[in-house]
């Protein structure tokens, strides 16, 4: 079994605290979720109420993955200093052990100096000021989160659910995430299909959207289907789809379609012994080179090489020294634009 600590601080929003539990969760006992405070007792939240805790730093000593939710960062951005225990605790972490922040939780890694020299997400909305305080940290404000091994940092909200997907998918593969995402309602992978910020995910009254045609292409990623085709299956012009499909997604729809054959590939490498050309048919690429160059371009390895990974993978999860099955090099950014 897979052990995770998440770490509730002073002011932790409560929404993001219940990620873990309720992701990992989803697929009973492949993983224990503990949440742990720099001391065992109450602990104030961000809303109207406070949370008692159980369990201490000592959960972060015995956790394989230790996720941080964000909190009340206004004591941290006054006075430079974590909050007290909080050194301590991600002190007492084992050697191997992951270590994860969501939204703004990326702002305690950083005044820790854990993501010096290291690409970093963060919300949009506070990433200017992360660069300002922390230069030697590589912020990207236009991903949902950046993978780089054994340290993972997301962007706000929502994409805790993404990155918690995205270590289940990491530790046994595409079928489990898919499980845990149909178990919660949401989707399973956002790897190229939207930004961290979009300037309008819901058409305004009376506007058409692009929704349907997404679904619509999604049915037939094995044929070829170009911009004016999608264009008048949602009956527009090309001009004004393209700028819709932008507003709502955050990316062209050639890198869209590119994005969604490439999960759609790697879906079938994990759960098929499908052959590699027929993987690039199935999912639309004209040839089993074309399949190679955007996988490589996605996450860095070959086909044969992602299949074995998974293959040679440990059913138990990850190995120890902080290997990600199927994740390609140890600095991965998931890009949604």
């Amino acid at each position: 079994m897979h052990h995770v600590a998440v770490l509730a601080l002073p002011g932790v929003y409560p929404f993001e605290l219940g990620i873990p539990a309720r992701v990992f969760g989803a697929l009973g006992r492949l993983y224990e979720v503990v949440t742990c405070g720099t001391g065992a007792g109450s602990v104030p939240t961000r809303e109207d109420f406070a949370i008692a805790l159980e369990h201490g730093p000592e959960a972060v000593a015995e956790a394989d993955t230790v996720i941080i939710p964000p909190f009340d960062l206004s004591s941290l951005l006054q006075t430079g200093e974590p909050p007290a225990g909080a050194v301590e605790a991600l002190d007492r972490m084992r050697p191997g052990a992951r270590l994860v922040s969501i939204c703004t939780a990326s702002f305690l890694l950083a005044s820790m100096g854990l993501l010096d020299g290291r690409r970093a997400a963060t919300h949009w909305h506070q990433a200017d000021l992360m660069r300002r305080l922390y230069p030697r940290v590589e912020v990207d404000p236009d991903v949902l989160f950046v993978d780089e091994g054994r340290v993972l940092t997301s962007a706000g909200a929502a994409s805790g659910v993404d990155a918690c997907l995205h270590l289940l998918r990491r530790d046994h593969g595409a079928e489990a995430a898919n499980r845990a995402a149909r178990a919660c309602v949401v989707p399973p992978w956002r790897d190229g299909g939207q930004a961290q910020y979009i300037e309008r995910p819901v058409p305004e009254d009376g506007e058409a959207g692009t929704s349907a045609t997404r679904e619509w292409a999604l049915r037939r990623l094995d044929r070829p289907l170009s911009a004016a085709e999608l264009a008048r299956h949602a009956r527009m012009s090309e001009r004004t789809f393209a700028r819709r499909f932008r507003q709502e997604t955050g990316t062209s729809p050639g890198r869209w379609l590119t994005a969604q054959r490439v999960a759609r590939a790697r879906d079938l490498l994990e759960g098929t012994d499908l052959p590699v050309d027929r993987i690039a048919a199935d999912v639309g690429f004209a040839t089993a080179a074309s399949l190679r160059r955007h996988l490589h371009a996605a996450i860095g390895v070959a086909p044969l090489a992602y299949r074995r990974t998974f293959r040679a993978a440990s059913p138990g999860g990850p190995e120890r020294d902080g290997a990600a099955p199927g994740a390609g090099p140890a600095r991965r950014t998931i890009v949604e634009a």
